[in-house]
């Protein structure tokens, strides 16, 4: 077994579910898996990117519950909670964003977390960004976009940064509808689960009612920052 793969006991485990219950999915189609010499196999990327398809396209509660997965999943000497007061300094917020194209939102927003000191290769984060967007567009039916590149960049990050910016009108950036974004995050993370987790963080702020309008009412990134940070505080 790939030393990456997950096995139907190891990803049970991962998951919180029975291996009965991952052998099911798995035969289902609903888990991406292959068989080899008769046994299930789960490649690692694989199922983080199954697991930030289903952050897409779930409700509160359930964005509850992947959290909670993958609090449980932390090594026991890691910090297992994601702190967007922490990776989402003010510098790394603007209001507005001065972008106007799908294109140079991205980078400016590579640029603004260059910006922060953290992200060392500024232009291999556009590359890969560019490339995820492509693969599929992050832009949300509520105006938002989360955009990140397809798997975590540590080599090129001193620490996980996120970024955050406000064009001064909607743009076109991929919706399936052709709802146009104005709100844009970027996330730039050291590893897959702490990724997941700063998605599915944001996934539950971004949908908590009435924070959109405060976001898109407020005057200054001193603002935004203060918005966010009160937001996080009432996610429990």
């Amino acid at each position: 077994m790939a030393e990456e793969d997950f096995d139907i006991n190891s990803l049970a485990a991962y998951l919180h579910l029975d291996p009965q219950q991952v052998a099911r999915l798995a035969c289902r189609d609903r888990l991406p898996g292959r068989r080899i010499s008769g046994e299930w196999r789960f490649s690692r990327a694989e199922i983080h990117h199954w697991l930030e398809r289903r952050i897409g396209l779930s409700d509160e509660d359930e964005l509850v519950a992947v959290e909670d997965v993958l609090d449980r999943s932390a090594p026991a000497d890691e910090a297992r909670d994601v702190s967007l007061k922490e990776l989402l300094p003010r510098e790394a917020i603007a209001i507005p964003l001065g972008a106007r194209t799908r294109s140079s939102v991205i980078r400016s927003m590579v640029d603004l977390a260059a910006q922060t000191g953290w992200l060392w290769d500024p232009v291999k984060m556009v590359q890969a960004v560019r490339s995820r967007e492509e693969m599929h567009p992050t832009a949300l039916e509520n105006g938002v976009a989360l955009l990140h590149p397809r798997r975590p960049m540590a080599s090129i990050l001193g620490k996980a940064v996120v970024a955050l910016g406000r064009t001064a009108a909607g743009i076109p950036f991929g919706g399936d509808r052709g709802v146009l974004t104005d709100v844009f995050f970027l996330i730039c993370s050291v590893d897959d689960r702490s990724h997941l987790q700063t998605l599915a963080r944001l996934s539950r702020m971004i949908t908590t009612p009435g924070f959109l309008e405060q976001i898109r009412e407020a005057p200054d990134r001193d603002e935004v920052h203060r918005l966010i940070v009160e937001a996080e505080s009432r996610l429990t």
